[in-house]
């Protein structure tokens, strides 16, 4: 099993306190809402440690201000397609502008979750078995006998989710069978592939990963229990919905195999500085890996928060070593 990351050094009268740092948040997709409370806790943490950071959107004013004032180091509290899908990380590489994270590249692996399932199964870490339908062809071959079949080949109870998105938009878990159809619209709301996958029943873990220098290391499992069942956006951002145990209620064993699963995903989808692997943990003990997102949430109940306070260590602190990491890249 990797140990937590050591503490950070203090950051206070270290190279952080020169570096100019924005912190991108809002965005047009679903996600809004919550990316600009993941901002907003991200520059107030920043500046408790004497981080000169401010809070910006990514809008038309966004170029020109890298132009007129390139900032040191980016820290990306997008979500969704904005933040997540690579196209603003490769427009910060044209602009020469560092960042916390993964590059554009990796971020579109993680981003579109079957091709990243894919990956993961190639490298021989196990993720549920899945189809992935866009809608076009959902339609053309006749939906009734589409639904007919992946029943039959996956089994029930399944989850829908959009193939690309996150925070819970559009998921459901589907127990009947007549219950498919209406979740398939629901997700088609959100995104025009859906993913369809075997539902493990279990226990819902995010192991999140951080490398503050010394290689990709596992803070401690966060164990989540939904009140109503399902992590969807309402249980994710409502106080009193879910209920969160960091570290998770794992024996050290079963521990140790969902750390090394969750950093096995990390390394394999090529990713770099932060991410969090989303997990279920079933009857047995074995950890199955769902999804794996390039720029967690920061906000008051978001994971990744929770597991660096789990870890002993400072939020603030952790920030300004991923900025000042981020900016030694382009010196």
């Amino acid at each position: 099993m990797s140990e937590s990351p050591a503490a950070p050094p203090p950051v206070t009268g270290s190279a952080a306190d020169e570096l100019h740092v924005l912190v991108l948040a809002g965005g047009l997709s679903y996600e809004r809402d919550v990316s600009l409370r993941s901002g907003r806790r991200v520059l107030d943490a920043l500046r408790a440690v004497g981080v000169d950071a401010e809070l910006r959107d990514a809008d038309v004013a966004l170029l020109p201000a890298l132009t007129a004032d390139p900032p040191d180091a980016v820290v990306i509290a997008l979500h969704g397609a904005t933040g997540e899908d690579g196209s603003l990380r490769g427009v910060l590489d044209l602009w020469d502008v560092p960042y916390v994270g993964c590059d554009a590249r990796s971020s579109r692996l993680a981003w579109d979750k079957p091709s990243a399932k894919a990956v993961l199964r190639e490298a021989g870490i196990p993720t549920p078995d899945w189809v992935a339908l866009p809608h076009d062809r959902f339609s053309e071959l006749g939906a009734v006998a589409v639904l007919d079949r992946i029943v039959d080949r996956l089994g029930l109870p399944l989850m829908v989710k959009p193939a690309q998105g996150g925070s819970g938009l559009g998921a459901a878990v589907v127990r009947e069978a007549a219950s498919l159809p209406a979740a398939m619209v629901g997700c088609f709301a959100y995104d025009q592939t859906a993913l369809v996958e075997r539902y493990v029943p279990g226990m819902d873990v995010a192991v999140s990963v951080l490398d503050l220098g010394k290689g990709p290391q596992a803070l401690p499992p966060v164990e989540i229990v939904p009140r109503n069942g399902v992590y969807d956006y309402a249980a994710r951002y409502t106080a009193g919905r879910t209920t969160w145990h960091a570290p998770a209620r794992l024996d050290a064993a079963t521990t140790a195999r969902v750390t090394e699963v969750a950093l096995a995903a990390h390394t394999a989808l090529g990713l770099r500085d932060v991410s969090r692997v989303d997990l279920i943990v079933d009857a047995g003990g074995d950890p199955h890996v769902l999804e794996v997102n390039v720029s967690p949430g920061m906000t008051e109940t978001s994971l990744l928060p929770l597991a660096i306070q789990a870890a002993g260590l400072d939020f603030g602190r952790v920030l300004g070593t991923l900025v000042t990491r981020a900016a030694a890249r382009r010196r």
